[in-house]
Parts: C-alpha cells; sequence; structure tokens
C-alpha cells in the first residue's frame, strides 16, 4: 500500500510514525505542508491510496478528503475537538486521556473514527507526554486505523451528534487562560498550567522587570518565600515561591517585541542574564543523601554494584557548561567501587547533542559551537577509554545527532520500544564529531553507517536492534522503563561473565587503540566541523537560526 503522510513539521510523532510503517514495508512519502496548495500539491504528486496526518495544524480542503481517505491523528479520545487537546487534559489534571485516527471531513475533529486508544496521563509535561504515552497510543491506534483500511470491510463508526461527548469541543488554550495568579494559586495548580505548556507555547509571565514566557516546571518542597518571588537559582533554573511551596522553571523565554526577531527558549539563568544576578544559586549534591521533591539535571545513585548517572536536559539538548558538568559527575561515578554504571535510564530525551539554542545566543556563536563540541568530545572521550566496569546507555526517549552517539560509546545500549534515533547529522549542515567515524562503523559496518549519515532518516527501536546499532529494546511503558532498567543492569552485574567481559573490553580498545588512536579520529572530525564553525558561507548557520527559532526550512529528507 502506498501511504502519504502530511504534517505541519516532520515533528516527533511523524517520524515514529514514519518509521513504525517503514518496519511494515509499506511504501511511504512525507510532506510537509502550510496550506490548502501545499497539501493539493502533495496528493497530486504522490497519489497515494492512504493519507495520514500525524500532526496537522491546517485543515484538510474538501477537493481533498472526498477524493482520498485522509485519517487524522488527533490527541484526544472521541468527542473531544479542538487544537489545545493535551493542553486542557494537562491543565486539568485528567489522568487517562486517548488518542483518536478520525476521517477528515467539514467538521474539524468531527469525522468517522478509525481507532481510539486511551493511555494514563503522570505528572510530566506536555512534551515528554505527547513523545512517551500518547506516542505510543497514536501509533497503536495508526496502525489498527491501517489494517482495518486494507481490510476494506471495516467500516468506522460515525460521531453523531446524539452521542453524549464527555469532553466536546474545546477552544484554543489561551494565555489569559493559562495565566498564573502567583498571590492564590498552589503549587498544584500552577504545575498543571506550567506542564500545560512546557514546549510551546509556554506561560506569559512578568517578572524581574520583564515579560517572559515561561517553559517547564517542577516541584519543590523546602524552599519558601514571598510568592512570585525568585528564590534561587540551580542547574540554569530558577525557583519561584508560591503560596504553598516553590517550583522549578528550567527555561524561558522573552516576549517577542514588535518587529522583532523570533524569541527562543533558554535556561532561565542565560536568558535573565544580569536581571538575577542578586539570587543565590542552590547547589544540589550529586548523590543526595535523601529523597525530596526538587529539581536537578544530574543525580547519581547505586544499587549494590550498579551505579545510575542520571541526567535530564530539556529538549534534550547539551550546552558546553552542561557537557562540562556531566563529565564531572561522570568522573565522580567512575571513583566509586561499582562493576556496572548506567548512563540515562530516565523517560524522555536521552540526548540531541549540542546546544543549539545556547549556541544562537552567543555573542559568537562559531566559538561558542566550538567549545559545545569540544566538551562533547571530552564526555564521550571519557566513556570511550573506561576499561575497568561496563557502561551501559539506557535510552528511555529520543536521541539524535551527537546525542545518540554520546550513546554510542558504550559498551551496551539499551532503548525504550517506543524511541525513535536519529544518527545522523546532515539536515543541520554538520559533519559530525563525538568520535561517531569510530562508534557507529563499529557497531553496524561502514556501509551501513554510511546509509544512515546520508539518508538522515529516523529509525525506530526495533529497527536499530536489527541493524546492530542498539543492543537490547525494552518493551514497557515511559514511566516503567527506569525500574526496568534497573532490574536488567542487576541480572548483568551479577553474570558470571561480567568480569570476562570487562578484560575482553580493555584488551580490544588497546587493540584499536594501536591501529588507529582515538585522538586521530577527533582530530579528523574536528577538522571538517572547524571549516563548517568558523565559515559564515556555511548552511550550519541558517539552518541553526531556523531550527532554534522555528521558522520554516524545506521538505523532509
Amino acid at each position: 500500500m502506498h501511504i502519504l503522510l502530511i504534517a505541519s513539521a516532520f515533528n516527533s510523532l511523524t517520524q515514529r510514525v514514519f518509521a513504525e510503517l517503514t518496519d511494515r514495508r509499506y511504501r511511504l512519502a512525507v510532506e510537509p505542508v502550510r496550506d490548502d496548495a501545499s497539501v493539493r500539491e502533495a496528493v497530486r504528486r504522490h497519489h497515494p491510496e492512504l493519507v495520514i496526518a500525524p500532526m496537522l495544524t491546517t485543515a484538510i480542503p474538501e477537493d481533498v478528503w472526498s477524493a482520498y481517505t485522509c485519517l487524522i491523528v488527533h490527541p484526544g479520545p472521541p468527542g473531544d475537538r479542538g487544537p489545545s487537546s493535551l493542553d486542557w487534559a494537562l491543565q486539568e489534571g485528567h489522568r487517562r486521556w486517548g488518542v483518536t485516527v478520525l476521517q477528515a471531513e467539514a467538521e474539524m475533529d468531527g469525522g468517522p473514527v478509525w481507532a481510539s486508544v486511551p493511555f494514563p496521563v503522570p505528572q510530566v509535561g506536555k512534551s515528554d507526554l505527547y513523545r512517551g504515552e500518547a506516542a505510543d497510543a497514536a501509533v497503536e491506534a495508526v496502525l489498527l486505523a491501517v489494517d482495518r483500511f486494507a481490510s476494506r470491510t471495516f467500516a468506522p463508526w460515525t460521531q453523531s451528534a446524539d452521542v453524549r461527548l464527555e469532553h466536546g469541543a474545546r477552544p484554543y488554550l489561551r494565555q489569559d487562560l493559562r495565566r498564573i495568579d502567583w498571590s492564590s494559586d498552589s503549587t498544584e495548580t500552577v504545575l498543571r498550567k506550567l506542564r500545560a505548556a512546557d514546549s510551546q507555547p509556554g506561560v506569559l509571565d512578568t517578572f524581574l522587570g520583564g515579560e517572559w514566557y515561561l517553559h517547564g516546571g517542577y516541584p519543590e518542597d523546602r524552599l519558601r518565600g514571598r510568592p512570585g518571588d525568585v528564590l534561587a537559582t540551580r542547574d540554569g533554573a530558577i525557583c519561584r515561591a508560591t503560596v504553598d511551596g516553590a517550583v522549578w522553571i528550567p527555561q524561558v523565554r522573552p516576549k517577542r517585541r514588535p518587529g522583532g526577531p523570533k524569541t527562543f527558549k533558554l535556561p532561565a539563568v542565560h536568558a535573565l542574564g544580569d536581571r538575577q544576578t542578586h539570587i543565590p544559586e542552590l547547589p544540589f549534591p550529586l548523590w543526595p543523601p535523601a529523597r525530596h521533591r526538587t529539581w536537578a539535571e544530574i543525580r547519581y545513585d547505586e544499587d549494590g554494584t550498579v551505579g545510575f548517572l542520571r541526567f535530564t536536559f530539556p529538549g534534550g539538548a547539551m550546552s558546553t557548561d552542561q557537557c562540562r558538568r556531566l563529565l564531572a559527575a561522570y568522573r565522580f561515578a567512575c571513583s566509586r567501587p561499582t562493576d556496572l554504571l548506567v548512563l540515562g535510564g530516565t523517560r524522555d530525551f536521552f540526548s540531541n547533542g549540542i546546544h543549539l539554542g545556547v549556541i544562537e545566543a552567543a555573542a559568537d556563536p562559531a566559538a561558542e559551537s566550538w567549545a559545545n563540541i569540544q566538551a562533547m568530545d571530552d564526555l564521550v572521550e571519557a566513556i570511550l577509554t573506561t576499561t575497568d566496569r561496563l557502561v551501559v546507555s539506557a535510552l528511555g526517549g529520543n536521541a539524535a545527532a551527537g546525542g545518540l552517539m554520546l550513546a554510542l560509546a558504550a559498551d551496551e545500549v539499551w532503548c525504550r520500544a517506543g524511541s525513535v534515533l536519529n544518527p545522523h547529522y546532515r539536515l543541520m549542515g554538520l559533519y559530525g564529531s563525538e568520535y561517531w567515524t569510530y562508534t557507529l562503523p563499529r557497531r553496524v559496518g561502514a556501509a551501513e553507517a554510511e546509509r544512515l549519515t546520508g539518508e538522515a532518516l529516523p529509525v525506530s527501536a526495533a529497527c536499530a536492534q536489527r541493524i546492530g546499532l542498539v543492543d537490547h529494546v525494552l518493551s514497557c511503558g515511559p514511566e516503567d522503563f527506569g525500574d526496568e532498567v534497573a532490574r536488567r543492569a542487576a541480572r548483568l552485574a551479577s553474570s558470571a561473565r561480567l568480569h570476562a567481559r570487562v578484560g575482553e573490553k580493555k584488551a580490544t580498545r588497546g587493540r584499536d587503540e594501536a591501529a588507529k588512536p582515538l585522538r586521530a579520529y577527533r582530530e579528523e572530525e574536528l577538522a571538517r566541523m572547524w571549516r563548517t564553525f568558523f565559515s559564515p558561507e556555511a548552511s550550519y548557520h541558517a539552518l541553526r537560526t531556523a531550527f532554534v527559532r522555528k521558522e520554516r526550512v524545506g521538505g523532509t529528507p
């Protein structure tokens, strides 16, 4: 069957649907669309048997949906309608939600239902939920709908007007409905509003003499202060007091000035600049002695002879400072008497590589790019040269570019079944570093490495395991991934062959170093990166700007 995917952006869900359908050997095309004309041109060019829209912010014109079966993925249960479905679900505190695949008709989100799958709603941000539980449900619903369409016998059920709809049509969730009243909103209310807008559009607020969109929110159960005040900073985030507690906000975005360029998210401390110099930095122990609800990007823990170095970077981006802090934490972890070290192991992004936002905001983006890639390389080199224990990368969510190559530096790579991997750099106009020219071919072979980096297409977890990119795929929900990693790590640490494997690893590293030193791989990669970073004509600069400012670019790979 020939299927056309149309989407407003080749985002995480569109990539996952593409990867899952590719695994099932459907003939696929993907077209970014922005208006009626581009939708018409896409179907005219491909003449598909079925059209699927995983993420669409524009309506499909009548002359298209009346001629082709067009299935829309709506992030809400049957009967829910409107453009802010997940936002409302989180802001209102729903514990269960759903995804519906429905047929495009004149009434937005009102067409016949081909499939619907419910999912739980944990206390996480919208983007995390979208890439996790919602994406799992969406893929299940899409595959079910495709099977039903292929059967030619299934009749989708109509959302008739006389059916009582639990949720019904919802308006766009405007900023006046998202606004936080710091003088009266409880911590839980503040967190719901922040989680409902964590990636986009953010919650507009006025403080420290400016207007800012707040992105992301995490509870703090010990700090107290006057509601709305900024109490402390940590790991680039700010902590603000509520009427009954406090919340950590990792990122902010300045409100766009009339006629000015689009703004973008940055670590809150970075974005606020001199406005927050009087606010104290409150460090948090890397290995906290007792648990409490607070924000920290990097944490360490142990269970027997297994060490766990967990990190959570907003959007998966790692700035120069974040790379250096993670390297320091890694060195501490390696000083501990453990046999196995697990990196990651939490839900959502593992890493997406260098921090393009911080680079874009730098006074000298080329110099900051260079510093960032060097810091990433230092971290990867530390992992590659660890020969006294096994190291495992545990990917609870997506990974891309240098962030995926960071994972490949470990001895084993485990990922959740719902992860989408992008083992390439080309779409950002980069050659890449992080020792990928050493680690990627040793896993998948030279020919496959060339194909992956050249085609620049997303890869499903199942495909990644099949080609050798990852070692194990864990079939579990996002909330269960950490526990499943811990159980698997305990088994590996108690394996009779563990110490023999460590010895083999050390011998292999010695042979590889003799054949071609790691330094040579790094120098060759960085020579090409230097030319890109410091050439004003390089496409990287325009692509980076378009990416962080969310400007429209060309087609998909």
